[in-house]
């Protein structure tokens, strides 16, 4: 199912099209898909939000190789990303939308963040900045392997792979 719904931007009250789409993950669920952008301010909103509810989950994947980062990866607005190599936790907040993507994805999404980084840093943050984004460049190229961890206590996030592990999401014994 797809839907698209006129209402308000919030950032500059202008009319602007959501779209809500509705999608099966093969052996994970149906999610909705919500999105809108404002051509007039440049406001750009994404969720993912899952229809059925689950059990907590853990998610474990070893990106080993460049096939692995096509990877599907579906990230709930209450899921966290961890990456250990690179010294990268993503916690959910009050503004935390969700997404599909795939492993690559992740790591552009948080290049993009670095981005701000080497802007709004001091030196010690844009060198640690330049660094991991390096480590990314390697990686999109193959060279090196990260673990990719998403815990989602609702058990709305996926890590679509036969080779991801798949656990029980303890808060207490993470």
């Amino acid at each position: 199912m797809e839907q698209e719904v006129r209402g308000t931007c919030p950032s500059c009250g202008e009319e602007v099209d959501w779209l809500y789409k509705t999608e099966n993950i093969p052996y994970f669920s149906d999610i909705l898909i919500i999105t809108c952008s404002c051509p007039d301010c440049g406001y750009r909103f994404s969720d993912v939000q899952n229809i059925t509810t689950n059990e907590p989950v853990r998610y474990t994947f070893c990106a080993c190789c460049e096939d692995d980062l096509s990877v599907r990866v579906v990230r709930s607005s209450a899921g966290k990303i961890i990456i250990p190599e690179l010294g990268v936790e993503i916690d959910p907040g009050p503004a935390c939308e969700g997404f599909v993507s795939n492993v690559e994805g992740v790591l552009l999404r948080i290049d993009k963040v670095l981005d701000g980084v080497l802007i709004d840093g001091d030196d010690i943050q844009r060198r640690n900045a330049l660094s991991l984004k390096e480590k990314i460049v390697n990686l999109q190229n193959g060279k090196g392997s990260i673990t990719l961890i998403i815990e989602d206590p609702h058990g709305n996030s996926l890590i679509d792979s036969e080779k991801a592990e798949k656990g029980t999401y303890c808060p207490d014994n993470s």
